[in-house]
């Protein structure tokens, strides 16, 4: 019961930030972690939550149409394919690396996103730039699917908001297309990583599920909020929730 306690309200926050501007993960994982869950199965059953929480915020951006146009749809296949790709592959590598790897890797990994999240002021503010050509907007929504797509199949927190930097820096994508094709890789991503923890048997159904409620609620509130006034929120809750998780990590999981 006390790891339901911990990983549920958590894990509804995560489910708020990652609808809104990515980086879900970075609260969710070391909820899991801090709540006694061994490393392989707190990835395995972050991802059972996720996975569901992310989909419905991936419907509500599609309902918006939000993807609309031919511009669009041919790169979004695309990098939705090498997403699967390099998510089967990180999965497949991340069981071979034993637990104690996986925890101190949080030690690092988590100062190293969440600069990378606090660091964007303009994180959720829209923008207008001028649209790259098909091809263009192919190669690197594909390149970037497939490397993204890799670590978060190995190891996740963070994925959100990666892809949302890139496609709205590089790609050139307005906010709110940049969130919604951040969805649709994230979602694809994280199925696969999904399928393939859960034929290895990695993951703890009962919390997932429970969590996966709370996640869903987290999406839900959280994508229906204005993408603009988003990151006014936030920014702050990361910060906060990160200093507290990276002070516990760093005094011993």
């Amino acid at each position: 019961m006390l790891q339901y306690l911990i990983v549920c309200p958590l894990v509804f926050l995560a489910g708020f930030v990652d609808s809104i501007a990515g980086g879900g993960g970075l609260i969710s994982l070391p909820a899991y972690i801090i709540a006694g869950v061994p490393a392989h199965f707190a990835i395995g059953t972050n991802k059972l939550s996720s996975t569901l929480g992310t989909s419905i915020s991936t419907w509500r951006y599609l309902k918006q149409g939000y993807l609309k146009g031919k511009q669009l749809i041919l790169p979004v296949v695309c990098a939705c394919f090498t997403a699967l790709a390099g998510s089967y592959l990180g999965s497949s590598f991340s069981m071979m690396v034993s637990d104690t790897v996986l925890k101190h890797m949080m030690m690092v990994v988590l100062p190293i996103v969440a600069f990378y999240v606090l660091r964007n002021k303009n994180m959720g503010a829209e923008t207008e730039q001028q649209a790259l050509p098909v091809r263009a907007m192919l190669c690197i929504s594909m390149a970037v699917a497939f490397v993204i797509g890799m670590y978060d199949g190995f190891y996740g927190p963070g994925t959100g908001t990666f892809y949302l930097l890139i496609l709205t820096g590089i790609a050139h994508l307005n906010v709110h297309q940049a969130s919604a094709m951040t969805k649709i890789l994230n979602l694809t991503s994280n199925l696969v990583a999904l399928i393939n923890f859960l034929l290895n048997g990695t993951a703890y159904y009962g919390l997932g599920m429970a969590a996966a409620v709370f996640c869903i609620a987290g999406n839900y509130i959280g994508s229906g909020l204005v993408v603009s006034n988003g990151q006014k929120i936030v920014r702050p809750l990361i910060l906060i929730v990160l200093v507290i998780l990276f002070v516990k990590i760093v005094t011993g999981i």
